[in-house]
C-alpha cells in the first residue's frame, strides 16, 4: 500500500510539473549572422573577440556540424524561414535589384504560421526575401524601409529597435524575433567609401559616422588567422583583418540585444538561436557547397533545458531544421512535408539523436542572376557527394567577392604566373567535374574526388541514391538534370526523367 501510495504521489508531482512547464511563457530570438563563420572563441579562434558569443555558448548547446541548406544569401534566408529547400520554396536566388527571386506564392512561412496562432512577430535588419505576402512580420524594420547600414551594422540602432519591438509587445503575447545582421558581409560593392567589410562604418572618423555603443577593434594582419582554403598572402591578412572588425562589431550587438532581452525580463523564457546564412565571402566560402560554404556556426540556448549547458553536440544539422525546432518551442504541429527536425530533444541530452550518423542535404542554383551553377549535395558525418549539373561551364564568380583583395590577388598572381599560396589552382576551382565524392575523415580539405575510384563505388551509389531520393521527395525541378528532361508519364501517372542521350 506504501509503495502503491508513493507512485501515485510521484505520477501527480510528474503531471503538476508537466502542467507547469505547458503553460510557461515561451519566445523565440533568432540571431543572423551575414556571411558569418567559425571566427570565434567558441570555434577555437582565440584572436577574433566574440565575449558575447561565448557567453551564450556557455549557457547553450554548441553544434559543430551544422550546415546550410544553400550557400547564398535570400535563398538561405528564404529556406530556413519556410523549412523548405530553395528549388521547393522557389527563391532560386538572389532577391534584391536586378536579381529579383521571389519565393513561389504558395510557400508558407514560419511568421506568417506564428502570425495566425497568436505570436508576435517581428524583423530587425536584413530581410532580402520576398514576397511581402509570403514572409510578413508584424513588426518590420529593415532594408525595406531603412538604410540596410543603419539596421544591419549600426549596433546602436539595433539595441534601440530590439528594445522598441520588446516594449510594443504586450505581456501576455509571446514573440518570435528574427535580428538579421548585415555584419560581416562584404561591402566593397556596394559601399566602398566604408572599407572591404564597412569596417570603418560609425567608427567616428571623418565622413564615416559614429556607433555610441561601438567600441572598435582594430585586428594586426599578423595575428590572424588563416584558413586553409584560403592563400596566405599579404592581401588575404589584410582582407580578413577587416573581416574581424566586423565580426567584433556584431558580436558587440548580440551584447546589446541580450541586454535588452534580459532588462525586458524576457531573458529567462526565450530561446536564443545564433547562426549564419551561408559560408564566409572566401574562396570555396559562400556560394560553394564544399565545408568552407556549407558548415555553419549555431548555438542554441534554452532557460528550461540546463543539462546541455555549455557542451558541444557532433549531431548533423540543417538551418532547415529550425522551422521544426521553433514550432515545437510554441507547441505548434510541423507540416508532414518538412524534411527538417526539431533540435529540442538536443537539449534533453536524447542519445540516439546525437549518436545516429545522420544526413543532410544541400541544394544551390543561383546566386546573382548571371550565376547559374546548380549543385546538390548529401553529406554524411564521413563522405560527401556533390552533383555539379552545370559542370562543362566554369564556376561563376559574385561580384562582390571579385572585388575583394583576397581573390584580386589570386587573379594577379595567376596572371602574372607566381606563386598563389593557394591549395587549387584557378584553373581546378572554375572547372569541377559532374560528381564530387570526398571522404572528409581522411581528406577533411577536399582535395582528393573519388567519385571515380572503384574502391568507394558502394559509398558513391548510395549517397547518391539517397541524394536523389531527397530530390524526388522536395519536388526538385533539376532532378533529371542535365542528362534527362522531367516530364509526366500519362501512363503511370507520375513524372519521369525522359533520357536526351547527352
Amino acid at each position: 500500500m506504501r509503495f502503491n501510495v508513493f507512485t501515485a504521489l510521484i505520477i501527480l508531482t510528474y503531471q503538476a510539473v508537466y502542467s507547469l512547464n505547458s503553460i510557461k511563457k515561451r519566445n523565440v530570438l533568432l540571431i543572423v549572422g551575414d556571411d558569418a563563420g567559425f571566427e570565434s572563441s567558441v570555434y577555437g579562434n582565440a584572436v577574433c573577440k566574440t565575449p558575447n558569443l561565448r557567453r551564450l555558448a556557455d549557457k547553450g548547446l554548441t553544434l559543430t556540424r551544422a550546415f546550410t541548406s544553400v550557400s547564398s544569401c535570400s535563398p538561405s534566408r528564404a529556406s530556413f524561414l519556410c523549412g523548405r529547400p530553395q528549388h521547393q520554396n522557389g527563391m532560386f536566388g538572389l532577391h534584391n535589384g536586378v536579381h529579383h527571386f521571389d519565393s513561389l506564392d504558395s510557400v508558407v512561412s514560419l511568421p506568417n504560421v506564428l502570425s495566425k496562432s497568436g505570436i508576435k512577430t517581428g524583423i530587425i535588419g536584413k530581410k532580402n526575401v520576398g514576397p511581402a505576402d509570403v514572409f510578413r512580420f508584424d513588426y518590420e524594420e529593415t532594408e525595406e524601409n531603412n538604410s540596410v547600414l543603419q539596421v544591419g551594422r549600426n549596433i546602436t540602432k539595433i539595441k534601440l529597435l530590439v528594445r522598441q519591438f520588446l516594449q510594443q509587445t504586450n505581456e501576455s503575447e509571446a514573440f518570435f524575433l528574427y535580428v538579421a545582421f548585415h555584419d560581416p558581409h562584404r561591402c566593397l560593392h556596394e559601399n566602398p567609401k566604408y572599407g572591404i567589410f564597412c569596417e570603418n562604418f560609425g567608427n567616428g572618423q571623418k565622413d564615416m559616422g559614429l556607433i555610441p555603443d561601438w567600441k572598435p577593434r582594430l585586428y594586426n594582419v599578423e595575428d590572424v588567422i588563416v584558413p586553409y582554403f584560403v592563400p596566405d598572402t599579404p592581401a588575404a591578412r589584410m582582407d580578413i583583418a577587416a573581416q574581424y572588425t566586423t565580426i567584433d562589431r556584431m558580436d558587440q550587438g548580440i551584447g546589446l540585444i541580450l541586454s535588452e532581452l534580459k532588462q525586458s525580463g524576457h531573458s529567462e523564457d526565450t530561446l536564443v538561436i545564433y547562426t549564419s546564412d551561408n559560408g564566409i565571402p572566401f574562396p570555396s566560402g559562400r556560394t560553394n557547397l564544399y565545408e568552407p560554404g556549407l558548415a555553419e556556426p549555431f548555438i542554441i540556448s534554452s532557460p528550461y533545458h540546463c543539462k546541455r549547458r555549455g557542451q558541444k553536440s557532433e549531431a548533423m544539422v540543417s538551418l532547415l531544421d529550425i522551422v521544426p525546432t521553433v514550432l515545437q518551442w510554441f507547441n505548434l504541429s510541423k507540416p508532414a512535408n518538412l524534411t527538417g527536425k526539431s533540435l529540442i530533444p538536443l537539449l534533453r541530452t536524447d542519445e540516439n539523436l546525437e549518436n545516429e550518423t545522420g544526413i543532410v542535404f544541400a541544394s544551390h542554383s543561383l546566386h546573382e542572376v548571371t550565376m547559374y551553377y546548380p549543385m546538390r549535395t548529401a553529406r554524411t558525418s564521413r563522405f560527401k557527394l556533390i552533383h555539379n549539373i552545370n559542370y562543362q561551364a566554369p564556376f561563376p564568380i559574385d561580384q562582390d567577392f571579385y572585388l575583394s583583395p583576397t581573390f584580386r590577388d589570386i587573379l594577379n598572381r595567376t596572371s602574372e604566373r607566381i606563386s598563389t599560396n593557394w591549395y587549387k589552382t584557378l584553373n581546378e576551382y572554375y572547372y569541377r567535374p559532374e560528381w564530387e565524392l570526398f571522404d572528409l575523415h581522411d581528406d577533411p580539405f577536399e582535395q582528393n574526388n573519388l567519385a571515380i575510384n572503384y574502391s568507394f563505388k558502394e559509398v558513391f551509389r548510395e549517397l547518391r541514391s539517397k541524394l536523389e531520393n531527397w530530390q524526388w521527395e522536395t519536388n526538385d525541378p533539376w532532378v533529371c538534370s542535365p542528362h534527362g528532361v522531367l516530364e509526366k508519364d500519362r501512363e503511370k501517372g507520375k513524372d519521369v526523367c525522359m533520357p536526351l542521350y547527352n
